[in-house]
Formats: structure tokens, C-alpha cells, sequence
């Protein structure tokens, strides 16, 4: 099908002003539990909705070791992260002064080996493990459902 000449425009200018996706990693922790394999998640900050610990890139570290980093700042996780992606999923985040913008996340298989009675954020959220199946049916973004339900 032919574009029309303001499709064609349009599809010329829109790459100038789209912003980027900004990159940010999470941790999809694992461990086999009594139902089988199960998924942790942590409540969010400001809404409490429950998600996958994540964070944004940081100096000296791989996106792993970002991942990592956040799942024990987040969720007291001790283990071991896997250094390949296992997928990702995206999100609209709301900026400070209201701005939304759109998260790429990467996301890193963190095998848990154990859980801090004692971690950073302790005091800030709640951490649950769920079945692959229960944890899809708590997280929002749809790109997460599906990876969850591949598990």
C-alpha cells in the first residue's frame, strides 16, 4: 500500500522528535520452592504495585551487575545473575515534573542461593514469591505477563 504524502512526511520527521527508550535492568529471581518454581517480587515505591527489582545502568558494572545490585538493594537477594538477558519488557515511567518516558528493561535470570533478614530497602517495600502464574497475574506490563509465562 502506498503512503499518502503526509504519511510520508510524518514517518520522515517522527525519529527527530521521539526521545528514547532509556535502558534499565531487572532481576528475575528464581528459586525451586515447595509449588515448584517460583518468581520474586517486590512492591514499587510510589504505587505498590508488585515488579520485578530493576534499576537504571550503573558505572563499573555490567546491566548484570546492575540487575543484581538492585535485587539486593530491593529485595535482600544473595545469588548469582546470569550475564545474557533473558528478555525484556517495556514501560511508560513517569519522570519527576510529570514527564513520562519509555523503559526498555532488560531482564537477568538471578538464581537465589538466600534472603537478608536485613537489606537496604527493607523498611520501604514487601517482597512475595510467587508462582510463574500468580506473579504474571500481579505485574501490569503485558511483555512481562508473557515472559513470566514462559517460565
Amino acid at each position: 500500500m502506498k503512503q499518502t504524502p503526509l504519511q510520508a512526511l510524518v514517518s520522515l520527521i517522527e525519529p527527530v522528535f521521539r526521545r528514547p527508550e532509556f535502558i534499565q535492568a531487572a532481576a528475575l529471581c528464581l528459586r525451586e520452592g515447595k509449588r515448584g518454581r517460583e518468581v520474586l517480587l517486590v512492591s514499587s515505591l510510589s504505587s505498590g504495585r508488585w515488579i520485578l527489582p530493576k534499576g537504571w545502568p550503573m558505572k563499573k558494572r555490567t546491566l548484570a551487575g546492575a540487575a543484581l545490585q538492585e535485587a539486593w538493594e530491593e529485595s535482600g537477594v544473595i545469588g548469582k545473575v546470569e550475564e545474557v538477558p533473558v528478555g525484556f519488557y517495556t514501560y511508560q515511567k513517569i519522570r519527576a515534573g510529570g514527564l513520562p518516558v519509555s523503559c526498555r528493561v532488560e531482564v537477568f535470570r538471578v538464581s537465589v542461593a538466600d534472603l537478608a533478614r536485613d537489606w537496604p530497602e527493607r523498611t520501604r517495600r514487601k517482597r512475595k514469591w510467587m508462582t510463574p502464574e500468580a506473579a504474571a497475574a500481579a505485574v501490569q506490563e503485558p511483555d512481562l505477563k508473557t515472559l513470566l509465562l514462559s517460565l
